[in-house]
């Protein structure tokens, strides 16, 4: 590949990729949005209940979401312009057919799955909850119809509107449910499924249900191909909720063991959820960058272009490690003023000190999604697959063996992210290990040192800081970050090279 086509093919995927990003940006401000008014409405105890529901669901309809937008948008971008209507169809079908009993086994299992958390006041949430999952199971593949047709802006308005939609839902029905009977949590993923039910009719509507016909996949190749993609989704999500779950787990253990209530671990769990929101910011951000890169080494490796391959994934690593470090240098060295501008002040004084470590965790959490994105670009996905099971294991591990049995209190929050996070610094190694074999190339030691010098530079200013207010705060995440940058230009990490590659996806002339 030329590097004109190599610019070529950034310039493409990397505008797809910036539609995408906006949207995901889009999303993580409202998110905040949300964050910031659940817990004034519920409280921090039913923030924490609130929690609960939403991680289980998670685990469920998450990995849903992923697959069916992945199996459609192939169905579709695979088939003739002509055939296209007959493979939307399909896919639609078969997809509505698999998600349907699973929204029927998750409302059935509800109960055993808050007395083994520890939290059976939620099983009503849980059963509601369970219509989130009929309903993505509808919506996700109209997102995938419009992946796989390359229409990128029309995707990204339907997740803004969605976006939009479920957050007043959710906070604006909640706060009518809590004003009425006392039923927050209730109330909260109630308006979750309505606004699940109308994004579908408006994504239907938009879309279309295309028409029958000959095209579209088999249903046997179909399953044959989403079904590897549903079992590391699977443990993805399980990976991503593991810590919150057993902490409500072993928080409820450890409160009975005090002869307090079940619900006494409540704003332990919404605490943890805290951090959480700052925590899993690198890992949301990287979306983008891994959009514009699949794409590129797919199609590197497709044409056998090994030193293609090998650049691509280590300016994509590059570019990843910079903007965590950016990332976690705020958040970790800034930790507990940050909750305090977004949390009631007794999750700062919960979780602050564990804010601190979990925010480096997943930083390395975020690489580790990185690789897993070139693991699957460079067709090793049964490899991806298998480093995302073992990470589950090492959380799920340190969490029973670190957290369990603890007195109630602080502590069950800093060993959960003390177990977390060695558990994902460990598994990001081994996902490194696994890159470097698959592409020849993983990062330059000096970048990942010069990384490492900047990152800790900013966090040990943050630290030093007084905290003075709210206000002042976002002055000490600027100063924070701008240190970050100096350093790195200093070292000289950052330069001319970086600029030319931002001009690069954006510009709108070819070379």
């Amino acid at each position: 590949m030329s590097e004109a086509e190599e610019k070529d093919v950034a310039r493409q995927a990397g505008r797809g990729g910036l539609a995408v990003a906006a949207a995901k940006i889009y999303f993580m401000l409202f998110g905040l949005v949300q964050q910031i008014a659940l817990p004034r409405v519920l409280g921090l105890g039913g923030y924490g209940a609130l929690s609960n529901v939403l991680s289980a669901a998670q685990i469920a309809y998450n990995p849903i979401t992923a697959t069916s937008i992945q199996g459609v948008s192939r169905a579709v971008a695979s088939s003739p312009d002509d055939e296209q209507p007959a493979a939307i169809r399909r896919t639609l079908v078969i997809h509505t057919a698999l998600t349907a009993p699973l929204a029927v086994a998750f409302y059935l299992l509800a109960d055993p799955i808050a007395h083994w958390m520890g939290a059976p006041h939620i099983i009503l949430g849980l059963r509601i909850v369970s219509g989130v999952l009929l309903f993505y199971g509808l919506y996700t593949p109209f997102i995938g119809v419009l992946n796989g047709q390359k229409r990128f802006t029309r995707q990204a308005a339907l997740d803004i509107a969605y976006t939009t939609l479920r957050t007043a839902a959710l906070v604006g029905v909640s706060w009518w449910f809590m004003r009425r009977w006392g039923l927050g949590v209730e109330g909260a993923v109630t308006g979750f499924v309505g606004a699940s039910a109308l994004i579908v009719l408006v994504a239907g509507w938009m879309v279309g249900l295309g028409r029958r016909g000959t095209g579209g996949p088999r249903l046997i190749d179909h399953l044959k191909f989403i079904a590897p993609l549903l079992v590391g989704q699977v443990l993805l999500n399980l990976l991503l909720q593991a810590d919150l779950t057993l902490l409500r787990k072993f928080s409820a253990e450890s409160a009975a063991a005090a002869g307090l209530a079940l619900t006494a671990a409540d704003p332990l769990v919404g605490a943890y959820r805290a951090t959480q929101l700052f925590s899993f910011l690198p890992f949301q951000l990287l979306f983008a960058v891994t959009f514009i890169l699949f794409p590129m080494l797919a199609t590197a490796a497709r044409d056998g272009d090994e030193a293609a391959v090998a650049r691509y994934v280590q300016t994509g690593v590059r570019l990843s490690l910079l903007l965590v470090g950016a990332m976690v240098s705020v958040t970790s060295g800034l930790s507990a003023p940050l909750l305090r501008l977004v949390f009631p002040a007794e999750a700062a004084e919960l979780g602050g000190h564990a804010m601190q470590l979990l925010t480096l965790g997943m930083g390395a959490f975020a690489i580790f999604s990185m690789f897993t994105t070139v693991l699957n670009s460079l067709k090793r996905e049964r490899a991806a697959t298998v480093v995302t099971g073992v990470a589950f294991a090492l959380v799920v591990a340190g969490c029973y063996l670190g957290v369990r049995g603890q007195p109630f209190g602080e502590t069950l929050l800093f060993r959960s992210a003390i177990a977390t996070s060695s558990a994902l610094l460990l598994a990001t190694l081994v996902a490194a290990l696994m890159v470097k074999r698959a592409a020849r190339a993983v990062v330059q030691p000096a970048s990942l040192a010069r990384v490492g010098l900047a990152t800790g530079a900013a966090i040990l200013l943050g630290r030093l800081l007084p905290y003075h207010g709210k206000a002042l705060t976002l002055g000490y995440a600027g100063l924070v970050a701008i240190v970050y940058l100096v350093v790195l230009v200093v070292t000289r990490e950052l330069g001319r090279a970086d600029l030319e590659l931002v001009r690069t996806v954006v510009s709108r002339k070819k070379s």
